[in-house]
């Protein structure tokens, strides 16, 4: 659990286990008692907290002029992550505009709050021939291929620092199918793209489509277009529609702790920045 510094919970036990969390809560309890001092002697008005909760969240921090030293001595409150599921397909346009223009971007500034679940399969469909599952794809069989590479992708690297840029990478692109193997050499050199492709044309592909299938399939309630972005696992067409306009703005927003510096700045900003004439 995380807890604001306080000078209590600093005797007894292992010292040795301790000395450093002690150590680091007694320097910040002392450099904001000195900074109240320095604010007494200046005449500023006091705060009317006591010590012990001037880092209890930021609106008492802000009154008590500590909010610097409150974010250096502790992280942020923490909650629960907010969830966002992307169920789109590889070639839809509005697909890869909302994930290349509204979710990679949000992601890279808030990945420390929020969590990204992208399910490649859409508006496809699946049967079963000779045992073995076949799909067909709005966009055709090379929508097949792009959502089965980032299943693949995704399966294969896991962790989505690792995965989440190469499938930006391959949307962004002019053509989806052919970058593939290039975004792989650029962001993950170590992986051979016989891999993935070993993933794409075998048993394991399949899988994983149909995985998708299923995914997509127990929707509530069903989709009816894509992209479909569910937000905590909740689709609504207000949630849509935020998202698709400002997916940061809707994440700081939903989020429950205290916010990151991005969602704080982006707040606090009152006029558009601009580069005038002649300065």
């Amino acid at each position: 659990e995380r807890k604001s510094f306080t000078l209590s919970g600093c005797t007894g036990g292992d010292l040795r286990a301790i000395q450093r969390p002690c150590r680091m809560r007694v320097e910040a309890a002392v450099s904001c008692l000195l900074f109240w001092a320095v604010g007494q002697v200046r005449g500023e008005t006091p705060c009317p907290f006591p010590p012990t909760r001037w880092c209890s969240n930021l609106q008492i921090a802000r009154e008590c002029q500590v909010l610097h030293q409150c974010l250096e001595s502790k992280p942020l409150k923490p909650a629960e992550p907010v969830q966002i599921s992307l169920y789109y397909e590889s070639l839809c346009g509005a697909c890869r505009g909302f994930l290349v223009l509204q979710l990679f971007p949000t992601w890279v500034m808030l990945n420390n709050v929020m969590n990204v679940t992208l399910v490649p399969y859409g508006n496809a469909m699946e049967k079963k021939e000779s045992g073995k599952w076949v799909f067909s794809c709005q966009h055709g069989q090379d929508e097949c291929e792009g959502n089965m590479i980032e299943a693949c992708l995704m399966h294969t690297l896991q962790d989505p620092y690792r995965y989440f840029p190469i499938i930006f990478c391959m949307e962004s692109a002019a053509d989806v199918i052919p970058a593939a193997q290039q975004c792989l050499k650029v962001y993950e050199p170590n992986v051979t793209w016989g891999e993935i492709e070993k993933c794409v044309h075998g048993d394991l592909g399949s899988q994983l489509m149909h995985l998708n299938a299923e995914r997509t399939a127990a929707l509530d309630p069903p989709h009816q277009y894509v992209p479909w972005i569910l937000v905590n696992g909740k689709h609504t067409d207000e949630l849509e529609s935020q998202a698709q306009h400002s997916l940061f703005n809707l994440v700081c927003s939903t989020y429950k702790g205290d916010k990151p510096q991005a969602c704080q700045l982006s707040e606090g900003r009152r006029s558009i920045p601009r580069c005038m004439a002649g300065q």
